[in-house]
């Protein structure tokens, strides 16, 4: 006789924890532990009390007015009339009023190409040439001229230290990430080359420019580079600038680089000489690749610094986004009483260009995860 089967139902198991959405959310990033719960109610209690108080300064009480008198008149608040009567001086620095639709467009121009750069449906060979043509344009609004020998459109002539404003504080950063980011790569690959002199040069290099502050590299650009230049020689003070702030830029980022070398598998490379490629061919097309995409977040990281550390450029009279305001403020009396009005203003200036290369900086990351979700 067959064994007779019988069947048992299991008990129903658990319904999966859900890990999507807002409540899985704040429960493992607010509410995970005692810690973590103690720091939110604490940071929220600071926020409930504050926040109200910001917003009636920064928006129910405050004046857009341009009267400098009516911003004193009790229970009023922010006085954002600041900004709007100063705020070409702030945008534009010391360029010629009549003449600051120059670097508007040439600001515009600038904007967008970055943007494009950072449009995968522009990498081609075009973007190159984009670049050689709006730089060229960015240069010839803002000077006035091509080399500083031809008249172009009959533009006038704005010498470089009227330069200002938001105008050359993109211009600084972009020159500077463009420029260092080759500078390091090739100092981060020097510091591991088996060439003694090479590393030597490239490890001085490196732990002498980390050993100074970057307001000791503009002082040295700016002041004692043109000691040492010939009689007659003379270099203009903004290339001076970018030179030093590339050079800077470069020796940390070289440090980053360096770190996603270091992290890379030594059988990526002995496979490389096995296939028969040379030292060249093993960097450029597996590893430095594959090590850049290691450091991302580092080499982003770097780059919001250095948008942000071209507010020390003040310290050599060049007067970018920073030094505008002081310059917008300091020389109007009527106005200088409301100066967080007009630092708040340029902080949302800075905090719109950082956030939005952070946000791309994690786009990056997750188009360079897709290969390891294979």
């Amino acid at each position: 006789m067959a064994d007779t089967i019988i069947f048992q139902s299991k008990p129903a198991r658990e319904a999966p924890i859900k890990t999507e959405g807002l409540v899985p959310w704040v429960k493992t990033n607010l509410f995970a532990n005692w810690q973590s719960t103690v720091t939110t109610l604490v940071v929220g209690a600071l926020l409930l009390y504050y926040v109200p108080q910001f917003i009636n300064w920064a928006i129910l009480t405050a004046t857009t007015t341009t009267n400098a008198d009516a911003c004193r008149a009790d229970g009023v608040g922010a006085c954002w009339g600041v900004v709007k009567e100063k705020y070409r001086l702030i945008i534009f620095g010391r360029y010629p009023f009549e003449e600051q639709w120059r670097p508007l467009v040439a600001t515009l121009l600038m904007v967008g190409l970055l943007v494009a750069s950072c449009t995968r449906y522009f990498w081609s060979k075009w973007l190159i040439i984009g670049w050689v043509v709006v730089l060229s344009a960015f240069f010839i609004l803002m000077y006035g001229s091509l080399f500083g020998y031809f008249d172009v459109f009959g533009l006038t002539k704005v010498t470089t230290d009227r330069w200002g404003g938001l105008p050359l504080t993109i211009m600084l950063a972009t020159l500077s990430i463009v420029l260092c980011f080759p500078v390091a790569i090739c100092v981060a690959l020097g510091r591991r080359s088996n060439l003694p002199a090479i590393r030597t040069f490239c490890t001085i290099y490196v732990e002498l420019i980390r050993g100074v502050p970057l307001i000791s590299v503009l002082f040295m650009a700016s002041f004692m580079f043109p000691l040492f230049m010939p009689q007659g020689v003379t270099v203009d003070v903004l290339i001076r600038v970018v030179v030093g702030v590339t050079l800077f830029a470069a020796a940390y980022m070289a440090e980053v680089i360096r770190g996603g070398l270091q992290a890379m598998p030594k059988g990526q490379t002995e496979a490389a000489a096995s296939l028969g490629l040379s030292y060249w061919q093993t960097q450029f097309k597996i590893i430095l690749p594959q090590a850049l995409a290691m450091v991302v977040p580092g080499i982003m990281n770097n780059f919001i610094g250095l948008f942000k550390d071209t507010s020390l450029v003040y310290i050599v009279s060049l007067y970018e986004l920073t030094g505008s305001l002081g310059l917008a403020l300091n020389s109007d009396a009527d106005w200088r009483p409301y100066k967080l009005e007009g630092y708040l203003f340029i902080v949302s200036i800075y905090f719109v260009f950082c956030f939005a290369m952070s946000r791309y900086s994690l786009w990056i990351e997750k188009q360079l995860n897709k290969s390891k979700l294979r």
